[in-house]
């Protein structure tokens, strides 16, 4: 045992050692305040010059397929140096289409793409090779032209052949979402393993609904482990509430769980509240009761008579409730499922603007480890060193993906720029930082992400690691001697 325990505490800090070493020359600098990495981790800017790019995946020869939004979707090369130090190699118009916005996704044998604009779901056969597509089909129809026209796309791996999409509302605070018959504010799966060639599935009446009353789940994500399926909301603007302005801090964004895909109904078709609905975040409101963060409370000008106690008895509360307007767009999960990232692309609807960064949230068996009323389970990652000058002035998360290597990219529309982040500690644990899955840190705690201030963590070159670097590898080799000495006494 004590030979097993000594194996793992030296792969971990040789682990540490290798991630920490890098340095990389030749690297974009940010035209704004250079981003606050948490400890544990290591970020670089690898890629500038984008249009507005969105959401993006990773194809089998490590190519990374990116959608341009009003443009199309991108193929590029990675000359990659390990660790951060990535750099974009060819860059290849893959599809010229300037419908494209955000969805993309692609099969897992990698031969078949898929990619949405606000009307309309694409499915193309792909060569990785040619970089190139063919025999453009289209699968899914019929949805809305106005208000929130992303249509982000998840195709199933626990459960081959099926493709979900979401659908947000068309306007702030849209009636029709009332209406099951409407498709508006939904998340649908469609099968199509087995889909005719002259079949166009009609996206309000076609395929199974997941959820309803979800006004903008940008955000869609099968955990790898168990199969569940979770979303990030966008909630609504402009809200008070007897007659008192609340917008500021409420309602708060979500993520709400929408059980399996592998013919088990729990959760299915559940009504998540919107518009009538809405989740609390800032508990200053008028007549609170017993309400607390997470809890729906009745929005009085949706023009329904729903109460607050209907809102608790009827509709289905968000696993996890977030600052309000803080905008998520994206979640990813680690192969282990045991972190979700997710992507807060921030608000324009508060005096103080919030979010503007990529947070970790920690899951053990399928579901969040925080209680559905936290406030501290979103915990920053890459963040901007003042919100204040944001939008103008900073970075804003949109799309996620790992690559084979589990290292995270993350696309700032915004800046029209791509990051990297990659993890300093092993899996398992946040190594006493309060990150989940970071490592250590004598600043943070839970609820902080162990970040420092922005002169603490704060890159000024454009390679974005953790401070005092020699320092770490020195400690780092003296404590590997030290346990390797230890464990040999007792061994």
């Amino acid at each position: 045992m004590a030979s097993l325990t000594r194996r793992a505490a030296i792969a971990a800090l040789l682990f540490a050692l290798r991630a920490a070493s890098q340095s990389c020359s030749n690297v974009p600098t940010a035209s704004y305040p250079a981003p606050v990495v948490a400890d544990g981790y290591n970020a670089q800017l690898i890629i500038t010059g984008l249009s507005s790019p969105r959401g993006m995946i990773f194809d089998q020869k490590g190519a990374l397929l990116v959608v341009e939004k009003g443009a199309g979707v991108t193929h590029i090369t990675l000359q990659d140096n390990g660790g951060t130090c990535l750099s974009a190699g060819t860059t290849t118009r893959l599809i010229d289409d300037k419908g494209l916005n955000h969805g993309i996704e692609l099969s897992a044998d990698g031969k078949a793409l898929y990619a949405s604009t606000s009307t309309e779901v694409f499915s193309y056969a792909y060569d990785d090779v040619a970089i190139s597509v063919s025999n453009q089909r289209t699968l899914i129809g019929n949805m809305s032209t106005s208000g929130h026209v992303t249509r982000t796309l998840l195709l199933s791996r626990k459960q081959p052949g099926l493709l979900l999409v979401s659908q947000g509302s068309s306007r702030n605070i849209d009636p029709k979402a009332t209406q099951v018959s409407s498709g508006i504010s939904q998340i649908r799966a469609f099968n199509i393993s087995d889909l005719p060639d002259d079949k166009v599935y009609s996206y309000a009446s076609d395929g199974k609904m997941l959820g309803w009353g979800l006004r903008n789940s940008v955000g869609v994500a099968e955990e790898p482990m168990t199969g569940g399926i979770f979303s990030v909301e966008n909630s609504a603007d402009q809200v008070s509430r007897m007659g008192t302005d609340i917008h500021e801090e409420d309602p708060g964004e979500e993520m709400n769980f929408h059980g399996f895909l592998n013919g088990s109904t729990e959760s299915w078709g559940g009504n998540y509240g919107y518009p009538d609905c809405l989740a609390l975040w800032g508990t200053g409101v008028p007549e609170l009761g017993s309400m607390k963060v997470g809890s729906q409370f009745s929005y009085e000008e949706s023009g329904s008579p729903v109460s607050d106690e209907d809102c608790a008895r009827s509709y289905v509360a968000p696993r996890l409730t977030f600052e309000a307007h803080t905008a998520p767009l994206d979640i990813k999960f680690n192969k282990e499922g045991t972190l979700a990232y997710v992507s807060f692309h921030g608000s324009w609807n508060r005096d103080d603007p919030a979010g503007y960064k990529l947070s970790v949230i920690a899951f053990a068996n399928g579901q969040p480890t925080e209680p559905t009323d936290s406030t501290t389970a979103a915990v920053p990652v890459l963040s901007n060193q003042d919100t204040g000058v944001c939008p103008g002035n900073c970075f804003r998360p949109a799309g996620l993906a790992f690559d084979s290597q589990d290292r995270l990219f993350m696309t700032s529309d915004s800046t029209g720029e791509i990051y990297v982040l990659q993890r300093t500690t092993p899996p398992g644990g946040d190594g006493g930082s309060g990150v989940p899955g970071g490592g250590s840190s004598p600043s943070g705690g839970a609820g902080t992400g162990g970040i420092g201030s922005s002169n603490e963590n704060a890159a000024t070159t454009g390679a974005y690691v953790p401070r005092n670097e020699m320092w770490l590898l020195v400690s780092l080799t003296l404590t590997l001697s030290l346990v390797g000495g230890a464990f040999l006494a007792i061994g």
